[in-house]
């Protein structure tokens, strides 16, 4: 069994699709708990998550030692963000990929797909 990445992409300050009422939320949500179900029992769902907004982020960089520097705000200047994710066990990259496919349409947000790296560090849990 391999482990992916489904990253879920949100653009910035992209208004479309996006839930606007108190019903649209709970409907998005619905999706969302559905989803994360059937994916339980299937066994596939190993850890999920929404974030916050690329403005809630903290970079750290620098040398060795002590020279660590932290930056407030993302990375990079970009329109497009990560939003949340999912860990999922698939056999296979079709399997991940047709997952991915089930997130776009509880999420309408573009899903990318990556493998992990055999590194042995990976669990399952």
């Amino acid at each position: 069994m391999n482990q992916y990445l489904l990253s879920v992409y949100e653009v910035e300050g992209k208004v479309e699709g996006s839930p606007a009422s108190q019903e649209e939320m709970q409907s998005f949500m619905a999706r969302v708990v559905a989803l994360e179900d059937e994916m339980d029992a299937a066994g596939v769902f190993v850890f999920g998550g929404a974030l916050h907004g690329p403005d809630a982020a903290t970079v750290v960089s620098g040398g060795t030692g002590l020279d660590k520097v932290t930056t407030d705000g993302p990375f990079t200047e970009a329109k497009e963000h990560i939003g949340g994710f999912y860990v999922i066990n698939a056999e296979d990259l079709d399997s991940a990929l047709s997952w991915a496919g089930k997130v776009v349409e509880a999420t309408n947000h573009a899903i990318e797909v990556r493998p992990f790296r055999a590194t042995g560090r990976v669990r399952d849990h």
